[in-house]
C-alpha cells in the first residue's frame, strides 16, 4: 500500500489541460514521465551531444529566429537531426508556426508538433508546475485528508478509532474532505508533499453503521477540495491508562513522509472527548507557530520568570 510508484501523464491530457494546436500527431498516445522540459537551441544548431529528447521541447522566439536564419540545406539538416533523435514531442510557443521541414520530418520519425499562444516563459512556467504533480513519486496511505482553517491535516489512526467520522463533524463544521480510507500522495517538491483520493472514491466518506455517504451531494460542493497540501499530521490512538502524555506541548513531534518531515500530534482518543474540536484547535495552533508565535514556549517562559522570582525573593529574605 505505501510502495513508491512512478507517475505520468498522457500527452493527450496535456494537450487538453493547455488547449495546445496540433500541427502533427501521432496515433499512440506518448507518455510524459519527467516534469523537465527542453529549449533546443544547441540541437537546432548542430550541437547534439547533451541533447535530451525524452524531454518535451518547446520553441520560442529565439530557436525559431535563428532556424529562420540558417541557410535551406542547413535548416534542413539541423531540423532532420534534431527529429532524428525522436523527441517526445516539439511545441511551439507566443503562436509560431513550424518551418516546413518540421512537418516533412515529424511525420517521418514520428514526433508530435504542437502549439500554444502563449508567451515561452509564461507557458513554461505553467507546463513544469502541472507536471511536476502530475509525474511526481506517489505513495497511498491509510489515513483521511482535511482541510481544517486553510491547513492540510492528514488524520492517520487504527481502522476504527473514528478518523471518518471526525472528518464528517469538520466537514458540517465548514471544513472541506480531501479524502477518505485512501489517501494518494505525491511529493512535488523537497518540502511539499500533495495529497488528493484515488478517483473511484472521491468525495466519498464510509461510515460503520450507516454504510458509503457521498459528502458532496449531502453539504454541498464547498464541503470537499481535490487536492491539499499535507501540512500537519494528527495521530489518533487510544487513551492509555498511567500513559504520560505530552501536556505542555513543548517537544515537537514529526512523521517522516518520502523524505519530508511533518509536524506531528498525538492525539488518545477515549468517550467524551470532540476530537473535530481538538483538531480545530491543532490547526490553528499550528498556524500560529508557522507564524513564529509558540504559546506553549511563551507559557513555560512565563513559569520560569515566575521562578527565578521566588527564588530572588527568598534569597533576600534570607539575607
Amino acid at each position: 500500500m505505501e510502495e513508491l510508484s512512478e507517475k505520468g501523464v498522457n500527452l493527450s491530457n496535456v494537450i487538453k489541460q493547455f488547449h495546445l494546436e496540433i500541427f502533427c500527431i501521432t496515433e499512440n498516445d506518448v507518455i510524459v514521465n519527467t516534469s523537465e522540459v527542453g529549449r533546443p537551441g544547441l540541437p537546432l544548431a548542430g550541437f547534439t551531444e547533451l541533447y535530451q529528447p525524452h524531454r518535451i521541447q518547446i520553441i520560442g522566439r529565439e530557436e525559431h529566429t535563428y532556424v529562420s536564419e540558417l541557410s535551406e540545406e542547413t535548416r534542413k539538416e539541423n531540423i532532420k537531426r534534431f527529429l532524428a533523435a525522436k523527441p517526445l514531442c516539439v511545441i511551439f510557443s507566443s503562436s509560431l508556426k513550424p518551418f516546413e521541414e518540421f512537418f516533412r520530418f515529424a511525420e517521418d520519425y514520428g514526433v508530435p508538433i504542437l502549439g500554444t499562444q502563449l508567451r515561452t516563459s509564461e507557458f513554461m512556467a505553467q507546463l513544469i508546475s502541472y507536471l511536476r504533480e502530475k509525474t511526481a513519486p506517489q505513495i497511498t496511505r491509510h489515513g483521511v485528508m482535511v482541510e481544517v482553517y486553510g491547513i492540510g491535516i492528514l488524520i492517520m489512526g487504527d481502522s476504527g478509532i473514528g478518523k471518518s467520522e471526525t472528518a464528517i463533524e469538520l466537514v458540517k463544521r465548514g471544513h472541506r474532505l480531501i479524502a477518505d480510507d485512501a489517501v494518494e500522495i505525491r511529493k512535488v517538491s523537497e518540502k511539499t508533499l500533495l495529497a488528493t483520493s484515488p478517483e473511484l472514491i472521491r468525495h466519498y466518506i464510509e461510515l460503520r453503521g450507516i454504510g458509503i455517504v457521498d459528502v458532496r451531494r449531502l453539504f454541498g460542493i464547498g464541503s470537499v477540495k481535490g487536492t491539499e497540501k499535507i501540512e500537519l499530521i494528527i495521530k489518533l490512538e487510544p487513551w492509555e491508562e498511567g500513559r504520560m502524555y505530552d501536556r505542555m506541548g513543548l517537544k515537537q513531534e514529526f512523521t517522516e513522509i518520502m523524505g519530508i518531515e511533518i509536524p506531528t500530534v498525538l492525539i488518545p482518543v477515549r468517550p467524551g472527548r470532540n476530537l473535530a474540536v481538538i483538531i480545530e484547535i491543532a490547526a490553528m495552533n499550528h498556524r500560529q507557530k508557522s507564524m513564529g508565535y509558540n504559546t506553549a514556549e511563551e507559557f513555560n517562559n512565563r513559569l520560569m520568570k515566575m521562578a527565578e522570582q521566588a527564588m530572588q525573593a527568598n534569597n533576600e529574605t534570607d539575607g
